[in-house]
């Protein structure tokens, strides 16, 4: 059972790794995918714990005296997203696409 655990998350941490790794040349948000497959592999491989230690460290980290508010989530703002998301979504792909004439 621990090896098929292992597997999974080799498999999936390691698709998510590549995928953040391709958006460092492609147009994507990679400096949020890439630490999020590390963190995936870090469930199961030490080098992956190591590698996210040191990706965490290169962050600048906040003070307790910081005046900047920091940003909230609100479920409003989820759902927002989520609309603009889908409606891209189904414009680029249920829609036929226009022939020029």
């Amino acid at each position: 059972m621990h090896q098929i655990k292992r597997l999974v998350v080799a498999v999936v941490g390691g698709t998510v790794l590549a995928l953040g790794i391709a958006l460092i040349v492609l147009p994507g948000p990679a400096f949020l995918v890439i630490p999020a497959g590390l963190a995936i592999l870090a469930i199961e491989f030490a080098w992956a714990r190591r590698w996210l230690r040191s990706a965490r460290s290169l962050l600048p980290r906040r003070s307790k005296h910081d005046s900047a508010p920091r940003k909230k989530f609100t479920l409003q703002s989820l759902w927002r997203s989520a609309g603009f998301l889908l409606r891209q979504v189904l414009r680029r792909s249920l829609l036929p696409k226009r022939k020029a004439t």
